[in-house]
């Protein structure tokens, strides 16, 4: 008898009993570490940090990256469509490019004055002619021809003439800012008659065709009593 109450109480002892897993697994992993022989400290696992640290911590490091990312985008975007760079107007600087000034158009007839400009067919590669010519439908009281040849090399004066009384024109040529300038002045008290009219200038040039497109001349004149309305003008190129 006394054996069926001892087997009894052990019967019951083990149902009641309930294992600790937690603790049976952390001998187990000591054990093992222990056991491995590598001497290498048993793993810690790091404590977990509460949720609203996290959050803090990845919402600073989202805005960081965030406005970093925006100042780069800042400095090395380039102008988009419609972005105009601009600097104040003024005076240009060395080295800097100066606006063209226009040269006027041409004007070969005013009135009953009527020119033309031409460099004469016995130029050759060492010596040119340029002629202006003029046709006048009445006489001219005052009359200034300017002839204006561009230096492009070599250029030098070699004479002159024109098919009216070389007397009665004050003749001038001079070079200044790269150009040969013939003027004809017609002295006072004398008179174009009507009629076609030249004057020439001549001079040499550098080895060569000579291209005469910047070449340019001018011609003021006066009829007598007003009779074309004032002065007359004209203009153009070779």
């Amino acid at each position: 008898m006394a054996d069926d109450d001892v087997r009894a109480q052990l019967r019951g002892a083990a149902r009641a009993h309930r294992p600790d897993r937690a603790r049976m697994l952390a001998r187990t992993e000591r054990g093992m570490a222990g056991s491995s022989g590598s001497g290498a400290e048993p793993r810690r696992r790091a404590p977990s940090r509460p949720w609203p640290r996290v959050v803090l911590a990845a919402a600073a490091t989202a805005g960081a990256l965030v406005a970093g990312g925006y100042a780069v985008a800042t400095v090395v975007q380039p102008p988009g469509p419609g972005k105009v760079t601009t600097r104040p107007a003024g005076p240009a600087g060395p080295g800097e490019d100066r606006p063209a000034v226009p040269a006027p158009p041409p004007r070969t007839e005013d009135g009953p004055l009527w020119s033309d400009g031409s460099v004469d067919p016995h130029s050759n590669a060492y010596w040119a002619q340029s002629n202006v010519t003029l046709r006048t439908e009445r006489p001219l009281t005052t009359l200034t021809v300017e002839l204006r040849i561009t230096q492009t090399g070599g250029v030098l004066d070699t004479g002159h003439w024109a098919t009216l009384p070389s007397a009665d024109f004050t003749v001038s040529v001079d070079e200044h800012d790269g150009v040969l300038v013939y003027r004809w002045t017609l002295k006072p008290g004398r008179t174009v008659p009507a009629g076609r009219h030249v004057f020439a200038g001549q001079y040499n040039h550098a080895e060569g065709g000579r291209d005469a497109k910047d070449d340019t001349y001018a011609a003021t004149a006066r009829a007598p009593d007003g009779a074309s309305g004032g002065e007359l003008r004209v203009r153009g190129a070779f």
